[in-house]
């Protein structure tokens, strides 16, 4: 039995072990894409274990990272950090090897993977950052390939389409995705619902299709090489056997999702001639196998260490242009110039926060879902990826649901701080790379516009109203309504700055007066804009103002009122206990919000009042709804004042 062959079963083996042994798992997939995943480990892919996370390296995705054990063994097996101990821990609580791969690039785990499509989608995005960077630094600094694992159920997912069809109209051509062609779900055979021609689907979407048998090692070779050396990016349908290999359970939809039991894997073993005994057994050479592998990528590495090095000496800017690249520190954005009472719309003043941050931040790149005119997310006097893959300017078209993975792609990537931007309504399209990237701690940022029922005449169907508090309860994930040009401001900063997780940002259609800077407050999340003694109204966004003028009525009527504007509760709420109390004071409190009044009991208490919206919105201009939703300041002090004399 050769090596390779040798190397093949062991991670079969590995996969069934596993499996067995948490009473839970994907057998199947990691059986049948075995063959597929040697090749490409041992002949194709550049890593090195002893520096997983060197910039040049090629990506891996498991977008199918249901079968997980696929990847952890090969890990395992490579040299990577996880141990024969990690793979017996397999599902278990605090385990380095979960359900689904985790990111964590210094184990060679380059993304969170689960959701179906969103690993097919992200990986459009390390192709795409790939290709910028190379664009702008050279090969000598960047060039290296995305390869994924993509299932049925990726391409059954329409996140994939949307991708797939950006990633072919730019021509990514250093991406090559595998395709395990197994014909099997876990409802059964693929022929119930997905009939599609896949190959004829990918080619007009201008991929570089081949079609190969899964299990001929020469014939993927053959494929990953030709794709390679292709301009478009590849997909290769690779016809496998789900659980190739097990007497009973090959080309079972049973395989797809529960371990395949003791006698079947005796059985399973028995036929590939490996040792049924001990379980999680290496037999002598496979390790030696991959870690010859490895020494390509080692040395790819240090051959990278060696150009970067010379090319860095010999040109001082470059070396400054890359490490701003990666690195540009802590950044701070230059005044807006507006003045107090301006009326801007936030958006307005996120759209001059980007300009500005953007001669700051080489890595800022992003774009919209076909919204550029409405979100005002372009940067100035920036090229087009369009037109110069090297550019800043994304446009993504109408694909809320890939533009948020592809952005994760980007920011996983390494080297981009990355955005993308629609209207909050169609958050509603995007939530799962949004809960994504919050999972994996991902640095993406979300401009949302648009973002309560003041957008108007559009009416319902694009007025936001429960998805402030859908986006706040989602871990991880900081989210800032700003009431001012100067708000928005910080929360740029806030966002530009934050390294460990997601931010989105939910700006208005509408002007908002702007107010008097109050430095740094929005880094605490909530903040006291007008003190007063006999009750406090909490209020975010474009309610701030209309809160700070219902204020000055009640105190007309001599009654106190504390204003506090509340833009971020996760900062918020991050505070100490005696700084929240101070803010919030011991008075009654009122919340102001233009959309669902739930979670608000958090802030406000039992005995408070919340002045929102539960209900869907209408077809008018902002100030008439203002009117009849009663968001008016004198509405508001009315309200207030019933409550207070209840």
């Amino acid at each position: 039995m050769s090596t390779q062959q040798l190397a093949v079963n062991t991670i079969k083996a590995l996969a069934m072990d596993g499996v067995q042994r948490a009473n839970s798992g994907h057998p199947g997939m990691p059986m049948g894409m075995a063959d597929i995943a040697t090749v490409l480990w041992s002949k194709h892919l550049l890593v090195d274990p002893a520096m997983p996370d060197w910039p040049d390296r090629d990506r891996f995705v498991l977008s199918n990272g249901h079968g997980s054990m696929l990847l952890y063994s090969l890990l395992h097996l490579a040299g990577f950090g996880l141990t024969m101990d990690d793979l017996k821990q397999f599902r278990k609580f605090g385990s380095k090897t979960p359900g689904h791969p985790e990111r964590e690039p210094r184990l060679g785990i380059e993304m969170t993977t689960g959701p179906l499509g969103q690993g097919f989608a992200a990986g459009i995005g390390m192709a795409l950052a790939e290709a910028n960077l190379r664009r702008n630094f050279g090969a000598e600094l960047v060039d290296h390939m995305t390869y994924a694992f993509v299932s049925d159920g990726d391409l059954m997912e329409g996140i994939s389409s949307e991708a797939a069809s950006f990633a072919g109209h730019l021509g990514l051509s250093k991406l090559v995705y595998l395709y395990d062609d197994n014909e099997i779900s876990i409802g059964g055979s693929t022929d119930i619902t997905f009939t599609e021609d896949v190959n004829a689907r990918f080619g007009a979407y201008g991929w570089h299709v081949l079609d190969i048998d899964g299990h001929d090692r020469v014939a993927i070779d053959e494929a990953i090489t030709a794709a390679r050396a292709d301009d478009r990016p590849s997909l290769i349908a690779c016809h496998t056997h789900i659980a190739h290999g097990a007497p009973t359970a090959q080309d079972t939809s049973k395989s797809h999702g529960s371990p395949l039991g003791d006698d079947e894997i005796a059985a399973t073993k028995a036929a590939m001639d490996f040792p049924v005994e001990p379980l999680f057994h290496v037999p002598e050479g496979v390790y030696d196998f991959f870690s010859s592998a490895m020494e390509a990528g080692n040395a790819a590495r240090v051959a990278w260490e060696g150009r970067r090095d010379a090319a860095f000496s010999a040109d001082g800017e470059l070396a400054d242009r890359w490490a701003r690249q990666f690195d540009p520190g802590d950044v701070e954005a230059g005044p807006l110039g507006y003045q107090v009472g301006d009326l801007v719309a936030t958006r307005q003043a996120s759209e001059r926060a980007i300009n500005d941050l953007a001669l700051k931040v080489p890595g800022l790149i992003g774009g919209s879902a076909d919204l550029a005119p409405s979100t005002n997310t372009l940067i100035a006097d920036a090229a087009e990826i369009q037109d110069d893959i090297g550019g800043r300017n994304i446009r993504f078209g109408v694909r809320e649901h890939a533009m948020g993975a592809i952005v994760n792609g980007l920011a996983v990537h390494g080297g981009f701080r990355p955005y993308g931007a629609t209207f909050l309504i169609f958050n509603d399209y995007m939530r799962g790379a949004t809960r994504l990237a919050a999972v994996m701690d991902a640095p993406s940022i979300f401009v949302y516009t648009h973002d309560s029922v003041f957008l108007g005449e559009d009416g319902p169907t694009h007025q936001p109203i429960e998805h402030l508090a859908s986006l706040r309860a989602m871990p991880n994930l900081w989210v800032i309504r700003p009431a001012d040009a100067n708000e928005t401001l910080e929360a740029w900063e806030l966002a530009l700055n934050r390294h460990d997780g997601p931010v989105a940002l939910l700006l208005t259609r509408q002007g908002l007066p702007n107010l008097e800077r109050v430095p740094g407050a929005v880094a605490r999340g909530g903040y006291i804009r007008r003190d007063g003694k006999d009750v406090t109204l909490i209020a975010t966004g474009s309610e701030v103002s209309a809160a700070l003028a219902a204020a000055d009525l009640l105190d007309a009527d001599g009654i106190g009122a504390r204003v506090v504007s509340l833009p971020c509760w996760e900062l918020f709420f991050a505070q100490d206990e005696e700084y929240q109390q101070k803010v919030l004071g011991t008075a009654p409190r009122v919340s102001v919000e233009a959309g669902s009044t739930f979670g608000w009991e958090r802030i406000i208490g039992d005995d408070g009042l919340a002045i929102g919206l539960d209900r869907f919105g209408a077809s008018a201009p902002d100030t008439v709804l203002a009117e009849q939703f009663g968001f008016t300041p004198e509405s508001i002090a009315t309200q207030t004042q019933q409550h207070l004399n209840r």
